[in-house]
């Protein structure tokens, strides 16, 4: 009985180490502290929260690639659309310059329509996916086209922008719409028609804005955009009287819905054309007559039409000096003012691109403490697990060699 119970407490050691340095061996293996929950089941609770926040921090992550190559590729196209837009200007600036026949202008005419083709693919550019960049939500329709019909292109889109999460509770914009970008750039500001109206002895009179700058301010001050406002609200007149004697030259006022200006605008009647508010008002007839323009409502027009506008001006041959000047100030304000919209919305991206990146960083510097934290409650230190792997086995091995001498030991060796 007595040998029995040696034998069977040595086995029962020896399968109690080998259990120890299959732990140990495991941990090392896994380089999990603990094979259980029961070991630690709040450390294990507490860890797999944080695995939970990695994994999360993951996507963000997956989210963040996405994002960067999206808003990337838009920044790209934004500075093509920009320089084309760019050359655009230094050609309908050559264009002006008076000393072209009108088959060079034709040839700048061509050019232009090579500029429109390459800012109409470059709009409608696709993202890595195939989905159209400025399209808004509906990002499966090309935004422009042209409408033969009408002779222009249009927006097919719409004003939504599409948002990609890249942490908790962030979320920045991963596109920029077509009307946005492109659809909201302002016309150039001018008056109605070039052709005014004209009564009594005046026979025919014209309007041209020639101080582009002073007409601007002009009528952003007096422009009466109120939808009640009466039809006249913004007609300005031009009344020409005689003189107080037949040598006296004759004079003029100018009205606006019937009513003098305060200041008043007054001059005298000379071979030059009368200067208001940027304004060159010429006219033919004599006293007592009347001339009325009005003020064009402000518009937007996006640059695909503003160059249309300009190449058909260039082809067309009639066009001749005021009218001809009118077409490439016309392009020329609405090519600049095409430029700063996307100027700003260039930066508009490069303010989001820069909120990635410090969120980027942000995440980053999370997910190695969300880490460090996991490792602390359940992950082995290597260097002790195999301390400890090591010390099971030589227990094992002790275990293994006592128990082999022990069942060598005999009462006849004693005798």
């Amino acid at each position: 009985l007595s040998n029995n119970l040696m034998y069977q407490n040595n086995i029962n050691k020896i399968l109690d180490n080998q259990q120890g340095v299959a732990n140990a061996q495991e941990r090392v293996t896994t380089g999990e502290k603990y094979l259980t929950t029961s070991e630690a089941p709040a450390a294990i609770s507490q860890a797999m929260l944080y695995s939970n926040k990695i994994q999360t921090n993951e996507q963000y992550t997956k989210n963040i690639d996405q994002l960067n190559g999206r808003l990337e590729t838009e920044e790209s196209v934004l500075q093509s659309i920009n320089s084309n837009i760019q050359q655009a200007q230094e050609l309908t600036i050559q264009a002006g310059n008076g000393v072209y026949t009108k088959d060079d202008l034709k040839t700048f005419a061509s050019e232009l329509s090579g500029i429109q083709q390459t800012l109409a693919n470059l709009m409608n550019t696709r993202s890595e996916d195939g989905k159209f960049i400025f399209s808004g939500y509906q990002d499966s329709t090309q935004p422009y086209q042209f409408d033969s019909a009408a002779g222009e292109y249009t927006y097919n889109g719409d004003q939504g922008q599409h948002q990609i999460t890249i942490a908790e509770g962030v979320s920045i914009k991963a596109s920029d719409n077509g009307f946005d970008t492109f659809e909201k750039t302002n016309a150039r500001l001018n008056v109605e028609s070039n052709t005014a109206s004209v009564s009594g002895s005046i026979t025919a009179a014209s309007v041209y804005v020639d101080g582009q700058a002073e007409f601007d301010k002009f009528h952003q001050a007096n422009y009466n955009a109120d939808p009640t406002a009466l039809a006249t609200a913004n007609i300005y007149s031009v009344l020409v009287s005689p003189g107080a004697t037949a040598t006296d030259p004759q004079t003029y006022e100018i009205y606006r819905d019937g009513a003098a200006l305060t200041p008043a605008v007054t001059g005298e009647v000379t071979d030059e054309p009368i200067d208001f508010a940027g304004m060159k008002i010429e006219f033919e007839g004599t006293a007592p007559g009347q001339l009325d323009f009005s003020l064009e409502k402000p518009g937007k027009e996006n640059v695909l039409n503003t160059l249309q506008s300009l190449i058909t001006g260039l082809n067309d041959g009639t066009l001749e000096g005021d009218d001809f000047q009118q077409v490439l100030a016309d392009g020329l304000v609405q090519l600049q003012n095409a430029s700063e919209q996307v100027v700003f919305t260039q930066a508009s991206l490069g303010g989001r691109m820069n909120a990635l990146e410090r969120v980027s960083d942000s995440n980053l510097a999370l997910d190695i403490q969300n880490k460090s934290n996991r490792s602390n409650l359940v992950e082995v230190d290597m260097a002790e697990a195999i301390s400890e792997l090591t010390k099971q086995e030589t227990a094992l091995q002790a275990s293994q060699a006592t128990f082999g001498r022990l069942t060598n030991l005999s009462l006849f060796d004693y005798l």
